[in-house]
């Protein structure tokens, strides 16, 4: 029987915890639904750097003209950055290769790297990837990371958790062995499955986000299953791209 579990916030990542195993990463405010979009919108990768030095640094020393560096710390966006807003770059990513810098979820996407294989989810394609990982890894331990907000426990995070683990369990649930932790994201998303707008805004990050008037933001993060892309972490070349 394989087995899911659920780390609550980025610091809790060890290398033993994800070593070998399936991981999937989640910062649904803004992070990964903004990685999953750029990639539907057309964007040919998204590049997570852990700050906002070495997104220069590696637009520097890549030099290209179809780089584009988007990024933001503690919520605001950096200066000469566009703002990682799934709804704001729509019409800027198409044909490049964005150089992506966040306080939380490329942050979770690096410490995520001793694993066999990550994955990283949002609402926006939960189903797509629980179906991947049914078909390619049903014998395998998956280990759902929730970004988090600096330290501290996202209740968007957790929410996108409990989708993803309704979804992997649909099919057969009796092939999966939850921890506790697993088992509450679950029960979590079931009382609220039908409620995730509410719940995205009633969060601290939310609320934060409202009050830079990005409520449609929200609104369109919240959709769930509404984009087929399954986004995978290159570990070699160290980039997210779509898996065919």
């Amino acid at each position: 029987m394989s087995k899911i579990h659920v780390v609550l916030k980025k610091e809790e990542v060890s290398k033993e915890k994800v070593e070998g195993k399936i991981a999937i990463v989640f910062d649904v405010l803004l992070a990964t639904s903004t990685i999953t979009a750029s990639i539907h919108y057309g964007a040919n990768c998204v590049i997570p750097v852990m700050d906002q030095e070495e997104a220069k640094k590696a637009a520097n020393e890549r030099n290209n003209d179809d780089d584009v560096l988007v990024g933001e710390y503690e919520g605001r966006a950096i200066d000469g950055f566009l703002v990682p807003n799934p709804v704001m770059i729509r019409d800027q990513v198409k044909g490049k290769n964005v150089i992506l810098s966040t306080t939380n979820g490329t942050v979770a996407i690096h410490k995520a790297s001793p694993a066999e294989h990550i994955y990283i989810s949002s609402l926006l394609n939960c189903k797509s990837i629980a179906d991947v990982i049914n078909e390619r890894h049903p014998d395998e331990t998956i280990v759902i990371i929730c970004s988090g907000s600096s330290n501290e426990f996202c209740l968007e995070d957790f929410y996108g958790a409990g989708c993803i683990i309704d979804h992997l369990l649909a099919d057969d649930e009796s092939n999966w062995e939850l921890t506790d932790s697993a088992r509450a994201a679950k029960l979590f998303f079931s009382a609220y499955k039908e409620q995730g707008k509410n719940v995205l805004k009633d969060s601290y990050v939310g609320q934060m986000l409202i009050h830079f008037d990005c409520e449609e933001e929200i609104d369109f993060v919240a959709s769930q299953d509404i984009l087929p892309i399954v986004a995978v972490y290159d570990q070699k070349n160290k980039r997210v791209v779509k898996e065919e």
